[in-house]
C-alpha cells in the first residue's frame, strides 16, 4: 500500500504545481474512488473533515505555511503500483483541471465530508474523520469517473 506522501508526489509529477488545497483535495478524491475501485484503501492516512473541505494531516503538516507546492521529496511515486497509478490517472483526468474552489466546494456538498461535520458550527474547527465506509458507500453511488468502471 502507498502512503499520503507518495500519491502527493505523484499527483504534483503529473500534474505539475498547484495550490496545497488542491492538492489535499485530490488525495481524498484518490482516496475515495480508489476504496471504490479497488476496495481497499489507497493509503493509511487518515483523512479529516476541515472547514475547507477533506484533509490529509500529514501532508497539511508538510507544506502549512506554503500556498502552493512544486513537487513533493517526502514521497516516492515509483512506488506505487499500477493499480494505484490508475486510480491517480482516473481521479486526475476528471478532476486535475477544476479549480481548488471548485473542489472543495463540490467536497461540501457530498455526504462523507458533510455527515463527518455533522454538529459543527459552519466555520468550527474539528478533527472528524471522514471514514472509509462513508467515502466508499457515498461514491459507489455515483457514476464512475472517466476512465474506470
Amino acid at each position: 500500500m502507498a502512503n499520503a506522501a507518495d500519491v502527493a508526489a505523484a499527483i504534483l509529477e503529473r500534474s505539475g504545481p498547484m495550490s496545497t488545497m488542491k492538492l489535499q483535495k485530490l488525495l481524498y478524491y484518490c482516496q475515495a474512488w480508489h476504496l471504490v475501485w479497488e476496495d481497499e484503501p489507497l493509503f493509511p492516512e487518515r483523512i479529516e473533515a476541515w472547514v475547507n473541505g477533506p484533509v490529509v494531516p500529514e501532508i497539511y503538516h508538510a507544506h502549512k505555511g506554503n500556498f502552493s507546492v512544486s513537487k513533493w521529496t517526502n514521497g516516492n511515486s515509483s512506488s506505487l503500483t499500477q493499480g494505484e497509478c490508475s486510480t491517480i490517472d482516473a481521479v486526475l483526468e476528471f478532476y486535475g483541471s477544476r479549480t481548488a474552489q471548485w473542489l472543495s466546494q463540490v467536497s461540501h456538498q457530498e455526504s462523507p465530508w458533510k455527515d463527518a461535520r455533522d454538529g459543527l458550527a459552519p466555520g468550527a474547527r474539528g478533527s472528524q474523520i471522514i471514514s472509509h465506509e462513508a467515502m466508499q458507500g457515498y461514491y459507489a453511488g455515483l457514476p464512475p469517473v472517466d476512465g474506470q468502471e
